[in-house]
């Protein structure tokens, strides 16, 4: 029995021996040569990569070989990145043109990798006052993929400072801080009431207007106000009254009063000189316009009036000064229902066109004609009254005003130069002063100076600027 069994086993390796030698070993042979012969894919770069959410994908390819022959041109590439969505996507590398199909495979992965966005209402680092809590200005969050996730912003106090923290659905997280400092570092607010600038006659009382004082942090501190200076309404002059306050951080203002004492101005001073040209332009200055005017006076020698405005450029409004005109003063905005909306509201419109053209010329002008003459009914419209009021107040502040007897007709009744010629000339008079109304920014009125000036001095007439020594001409008050 035994020998039987040795007999089975020696037949049974003798069997698979040869299973091996004719079957195994020419299937690994087979292997072995498909592996050799076929063509082989090589991927570039990294097979599993990822990419950010909304980035460009660029795929970086493969090549590919066959008995040492660059076949990279018949690799099929199948297959897509949608970097819109996160997700993991496949691209397949195929070739099919030989025994057997060959393919490679590259695992991109579209990922949310970016932070999202804290924004702070307000500034970082915020001073608020010693006595008060801060008042949270807000803050939004928005992420690149979720969207708008202020609702899951954390906000945490620590000691002076306020920490604002999201996270992004795919775990992203940022972080920001708000500083808070308690500390007052606001000057107070001094508001005077009434004027800036006070005139008054010489002789009379000075009573002053009063004066409010707030802080940011400690509210009225009016009682904390030092006014220095002093006015003596006897001597004429200029007096200055300065109110200074601090609060309880050393935070300190200050704020001037001008009183302005005046000697009494009647209307019928002055030297009337009859057969005396005015030329007087109201509404510039212009370029285009006023400079031409200006030649022809410097050419011809005449000196002229300009009561300007606050538009046109400012240096003609310094050739004027500079080359001997007078510089009056019209109107800042030249709108009726601005100027004469008040008695107020006329003086700060004047304040404004006098500071300009002390700022160009460094002179104090106070040599004025009212935006429609002191005649003007339209100011009815918007102040009842007020040309009775004012022509008064600006003599008691120290201006003279002047109307005019002669009209070109440049504002509205004519634009041909001849007849602006003909209404000044034939309006000419030896036997007063003749104060002409003309517009700078009339070009009508440009083309036809040279020829008035001609007629007046071929006619025995001389020319000369307003001067504050010049007799006013008035006309009739009618509001």
């Amino acid at each position: 029995m035994k020998k039987v069994e040795k007999v089975k086993g020696k037949f049974f390796n003798i069997f698979r021996f040869k299973i091996i030698d004719f079957v195994l070993l020419p299937l690994i042979a087979l292997i072995i040569a498909l592996f050799i012969v076929l063509p082989k894919i090589y991927i570039k770069g990294d097979s599993v990569v990822s990419v950010s959410y909304k980035s460009s994908y660029n795929d970086k390819g493969v090549s590919a070989k066959f008995l040492g022959k660059d076949i990279t041109s018949s690799v099929e590439t199948t297959g897509n990145v949608n970097t819109e969505k996160l997700g993991k996507y496949t691209i397949t590398y195929t070739i099919d043109d030989y025994l057997i199909p060959i393919k490679k495979t590259r695992v991109v992965n579209v990922i949310d990798d970016t932070k999202p966005v804290i924004t702070l209402v307000g500034d970082k680092n915020v001073n608020i006052c010693p006595n008060s809590n801060y008042n949270e200005e807000g803050y939004t969050a928005l992420d690149d993929y979720d969207g708008d996730i202020t609702k899951k912003v954390n906000v945490d106090t620590k000691d002076n400072k306020i920490i604002y923290t999201v996270k992004d659905s795919s775990g992203n997280s940022s972080k920001v801080t708000r500083k808070i400092e308690k500390k007052d570092i606001t000057s107070p607010y001094i508001n005077l009431n009434g004027l800036t600038d006070i005139y008054l006659k010489v002789g009379n009382t000075f009573t002053e207007p009063g004066y409010v004082a707030n802080d940011n942090c400690e509210g009225n501190i009016t009682d904390k106000v030092v006014v220095t200076g002093s006015v003596d309404t006897n001597i004429v002059g200029e007096y200055l009254l300065n109110y200074k306050v601090e609060d309880s951080y050393g935070n300190a203002t200050d704020i001037n009063r001008k009183v302005i004492v005046t000697s009494n101005i009647e209307v019928n001073t002055g030297v009337r000189k009859n057969g005396v040209i005015y030329l007087t332009f109201d509404d510039g200055p212009q370029d285009g316009t006023t400079n031409v005017i200006l030649d022809i006076l410097k050419e011809e020698g005449v000196k002229a009036t300009f009561f300007v405005t606050n538009k046109g450029p400012d240096e003609l409004i310094k050739r004027e000064a500079d080359e001997g005109h007078t510089v009056g003063l019209h109107t800042a905005s030249h709108d009726y229902s601005i100027v004469y909306a008040s008695d107020e509201a006329y003086f700060n419109d004047l304040q404004s066109v006098h500071d300009r053209v002390q700022r160009i010329t460094g002179l104090d002008s106070r040599i004025i004609r009212f935006p429609g003459g002191s005649s003007n009914t339209v100011s009815r419209r918007y102040s009842v009254g007020i040309m009775s009021r004012i022509t008064q107040e600006v003599l008691n502040r120290g201006y003279r005003y002047y109307d005019w007897n002669i009209s070109s007709g440049d504002a509205g009744e004519t634009t041909d130069p001849n007849q602006v010629y003909l209404n000044v000339i034939n309006n000419l008079s030896k036997d007063r002063p003749n104060m002409v109304l003309c517009h700078d920014i009339k070009w009508y009125t440009r083309d036809a100076l040279r020829n008035i000036i001609k007629y007046g001095k071929e006619n025995g007439y001389s020319f000369e600027p307003i001067t504050m020594e010049t007799a006013m001409v008035r006309q009739r008050i009618n509001n």
